[in-house]
């Protein structure tokens, strides 16, 4: 998609991508929404099932993510629908599901995302 171009996207259209990650220990789904292919920028759709939870990573990127359903368990607490959280590039963070239901995110990046796992001492 071009950066200058309108976009707009019907969710309820596109189906979850499935993504298993061993270290989170379940599969992750998601939607793209929309990418910068300038910036690596990205908005997608992510959903936790109940559970799920990223261990202790970095990314080279800030990234967002505003809680639409369930609770977004972190590192600093837990984020109910309607909440807004910003992990600030490099911080050492953990987030995902709680253990009684899936979490549903609008994720968003400020450029190309990559994820790095944090090995304990």
């Amino acid at each position: 998609m071009a950066k200058n171009s309108f976009t707009a996207v019907n969710t309820s259209q596109l189906s979850w991508e499935e993504h298993f990650n061993d270290k989170a220990g379940g599969t992750i789904l998601r939607k793209e929404l929309f990418s910068d292919p300038e910036t690596g920028m990205l908005v997608r759709l992510v959903r936790y099932p109940a559970g799920v939870v990223n261990p202790r990573h970095t990314h080279p990127c800030g990234h967002g993510m505003y809680v639409l359903e369930g609770q977004l368990v972190t590192h600093k607490g837990t984020y109910g629908p309607g909440s807004f959280v910003w992990f600030p590039e490099g911080e050492i963070m953990v987030h995902g599901a709680s253990a009684e239901e899936d979490v549903t995110v609008v994720f968003i990046t400020n450029k190309s995302f990559r994820i790095d796992y944090v090995n304990d001492p």
